[in-house]
């Protein structure tokens, strides 16, 4: 036998493995032959030949006469004799492979969402589909909104269909088809060195990333921080929505550092007005205020832009029928002497001029 007739080891090995019978969910090679409207023949070698549905193109790449894919056994000998073949199984068996290492391996991919529901995103990776869920967002994703706005929780999802998304592998089991995403992870390890960089009493600037009935959440560089309602300005606030808008960027301060998250204050970049404006008043001064509110236990009076006070129902008159509503109407001014000053607890106490006998 020349040179030219001989067959080399490899060749030998490659020839054994093309002879070998097809097997119920093997994944084998094969060369395009034809692609016709409804179905793709892939040349098999010793094999045979395969045929693959053409609706499975559009779940891959547009296949051409020549090129050599992977494909999966769905029926090793049809009524013609061909072996049905599925490029989707292959590319997913494939695909649970690779996500598997990653896994394990903790690595960091990047996603792109087709979709969006109020819990979450819609991925498809390696040809997997998969889940990313709102909790399993970062800061800057988060859609932070109040609990009955279902409609903006999902407008702000859908916002990030389409979008290169940092994720880790949150869980992968192909015998249940669960694949979870978590952007969080992704990004933890360098929050650990952000968080460590910061501490109480630092200024930072940040993007506001929702606006609900307690307060203001923000992102600062990729940490959330929540500045509380009673945080936001020294004026007694209403409604947050009155300070701040959604994507707006914001400057506080660091007043306390949680375990991932950043607890701020606006109002204390600027000067407490109630301390200076304190200072005008003194013990047994006689002060117009207007009334601001009514409650059973007595009447809140504004005695200057920043100082509101409390006459107290036991300064109204003696015995238990006494009824601030019937002594007050709202936003009238009235004339009050000071009782108390707490400058620590920021409480006056009035007395009432006109006090029921």
């Amino acid at each position: 036998m020349s040179t030219k007739d001989t067959l080399t080891m490899d060749e030998l090995l490659a020839a054994s493995e093309s002879a070998k019978p097809v097997i119920l969910g093997d994944t084998i090679e094969g060369t395009v032959l034809t692609v016709k409207k409804h179905e793709i023949l892939l040349d098999l070698g010793a094999r045979g030949v395969g045929m693959v549905p053409r609706r499975e193109v559009t779940f891959g790449r547009q296949l051409n006469e020549g090129d050599v894919v992977s494909a999966s056994v769905v029926d090793t000998e049809m009524d013609d004799g061909l072996i049905l073949l599925s490029l989707r199984k292959a590319v997913k068996d494939k695909g649970w492979d690779e996500i598997i290492v990653k896994l394990d391996a903790g690595e960091i991919v990047e996603i792109q969402p087709f979709d969006a529901n109020r819990g979450g995103l819609l991925v498809e990776y390696e040809g997997i589909r998969g889940f990313l869920p709102v909790s399993q967002l970062s800061a800057e994703h988060y859609p932070r909104v109040g609990n009955s706005d279902k409609d903006e929780i999902l407008q702000r999802l859908n916002a990030l269909v389409g979008q290169n998304i940092r994720v880790r592998i949150l869980d992968a089991d192909k015998k249940t088809n669960k694949l979870i995403f978590s952007e969080k992870e992704a990004i933890k390890d360098g929050l650990a060195e952000r968080f460590a960089e910061l501490k109480v009493g630092d200024i930072v600037k940040g993007v506001v990333t929702g606006v609900v009935d307690f307060g203001v959440f923000v992102n600062v560089d990729g940490i959330e921080g929540l500045i509380h309602i009673s945080e936001i300005s020294w004026e007694r606030v209403s409604s947050p929505a009155d300070y701040v808008k959604v994507g707006a960027p914001i400057e506080a301060k660091i007043i306390a550092i949680d375990k991932d998250r950043l607890s701020l204050s606006m109002k204390q970049l600027k000067e407490d007005p109630w301390a200076t404006e304190i200072a005008t008043f003194k013990k047994g001064d006689k002060v117009e205020g207007t009334v601001t509110r009514i409650t059973p236990f007595g009447a809140f009076v504004q005695i200057s832009p920043a100082v509101e006070a409390l006459v107290h129902v036991s300064e109204l008159g003696e015995g238990s029928d006494v009824d601030p509503e019937k002594i007050f109407t709202l936003n009238e001014r009235k004339e009050f002497k000071v009782l108390d000053i707490d400058k620590e607890g920021r409480k006056i106490s009035l007395s009432f001029a006109n006090k029921k006998k």
